[in-house]
């Protein structure tokens, strides 16, 4: 985990970077592809992916260790040759691990936040399931450990693996010539993202495009369609953990409404979106059918609201990367707290973003976590000897969060005009 963390260490900034470089160029070029409530939220949602992994948050079934121990068929040493066969390998396991998550009720819970952005650009690419917290598709790697791939060269190539699939995420960049054929390219991603009817359960390779058509799922952007992004069933929310559980609490309420056993039962493994006729017809909900015609979703957001939400996505970044180059100084019971700490944090000033009065309870209950763990840790996990001082800093920005909370939930909102502002 220590080795992760030092990797996110220096991956974080180069991300952001990326991004305020797409932004600044989708300005240049007028074309526009940040909101700011979006960006926010895909942020925030890459944040808690990292404090999923960092606190270890994962149900292994079968162990990759454990497979090449128990199946290889021959012993590799490590060579060119063995990272290429482990990167091709990983990508064969990135195609069909995806295509299940699209194509199967239950899995596609672990994988609608990814999805959920109606924006396409470099930050939605940072929205990353946590609800994925059970390994189960570890018979996809059992080709690489038949070959007797060695785990500590998977393990090394897996988030080379994960973190190049990030610069595809861009309207900015048309077609790619000869690259087109062989690479995984953001025209071919926008199609993966859109919910044209043209384009839906396309494109599912992650790297290597050639997946796609040999498997029979591939589809070219086509001019005349442009490619419109989010769910076919808005989540409507900006709240990135309410996102990650959405789709499985809407098959288990339909599991128990509907008086067919049989349905209850076959609801959780059936095509993506399937439901029982008789909750279908008593719990209507809504679908988009006309892409070209959906609204996009938009809550009362001010533009004294949108900069404070700049302000906390900023402060939790800031709290975040101090995990990370603290993460060897720290005993796991302080980096899950820390952890919580930072989860809570997001979940109240997303909610406050939606403009939902739990966003309050929220911040009531982090303020509380946040003053607990100064005292039980005295201070701020040992900050105040990177800076003098910082403790009582954040202890300001506890008091003056919840202010601004009340603020905007009971204040503000009473005389903000029906026409906002708009800012990224």
């Amino acid at each position: 985990m220590e080795t992760y963390a030092i990797a996110l260490s220096y991956a974080i900034p180069g991300f952001i970077l990326l991004i305020l470089i797409e932004y600044f160029v989708s300005r240049l070029k007028g074309i526009p592809v940040n909101e700011a409530m979006d960006t926010i939220s895909s942020l925030s949602s890459g944040i808690t992916d990292s404090l999923r992994s960092l606190t270890g948050l994962a149900i292994i079934i079968i162990s990759y260790d454990w497979l090449v121990d128990k199946m290889a068929l021959i012993e590799i040493k490590s060579s060119v040759l063995v990272y290429f066969l482990t990167f091709i390998g990983l990508d064969f396991v990135g195609y069909w691990s995806h295509r299940f998550n699209h194509t199967i009720n239950l899995l596609w819970n672990r994988h609608i936040i990814h999805h959920s952005s109606e924006e396409f650009n470099l930050a939605c690419a940072l929205r990353q399931s946590v609800s994925a917290i059970i390994s189960i598709y570890f018979f996809l790697y059992i080709p690489l450990a038949l070959l007797g791939i060695p785990a500590e060269v998977v393990a090394l190539i897996a988030p080379i693996h994960l973190f190049a699939q990030f610069w595809y995420h861009t309207r900015l960049v048309n077609k790619m010539g000869i690259l087109e054929h062989i690479l995984v390219t953001p025209s071919h991603h926008r199609v993966h993202h859109a919910i044209n009817d043209e384009y839906l359960d396309k494109n599912y390779s992650q790297i290597f495009i050639f997946w796609d058509k040999l498997f029979g799922t591939f589809q070219e952007e086509i001019p005349e369609k442009p490619p419109v992004y989010g769910v076919k069933k808005p989540v409507n929310t900006w709240n990135p953990f309410l996102i990650n559980f959405m789709h499985a609490w809407g098959i288990l309420k339909d599991a128990w409404r509907t008086k067919n056993w049989w349905d209850k039962i076959r609801i959780w493994y059936m095509p993506t979106g399937w439901r029982p006729d008789d909750v279908k017809e008593k719990y209507p909900i809504h679908i988009i059918t006309d892409p070209y015609t959906r609204e996009k979703y938009k809550t009362e957001s001010s533009l004294s609201l949108k900069l404070w939400s700049w302000i906390q996505l900023t402060a939790t970044l800031v709290l975040m990367y101090y995990l990370l180059i603290s993460f060897g100084d720290l005993e796991f019971i302080q980096i899950v707290k820390y952890a919580i700490f930072l989860a809570i944090s997001i979940f109240a000033y997303t909610s406050l973003m939606d403009r939902h009065i739990i966003s309050i309870y929220a911040e009531v209950i982090k303020v509380g976590i946040g003053l607990f763990l100064i005292t039980t840790e005295n201070g701020w996990f040992g900050i105040d000897s990177l800076l003098n001082g910082a403790t009582y800093t954040i202890i300001a920005y506890l008091i003056i969060s919840l202010a601004f909370t009340i603020y905007f939930q009971f204040i503000e909102r009473k005389y903000i005009p029906q026409t906002t502002q708009e800012i990224v």
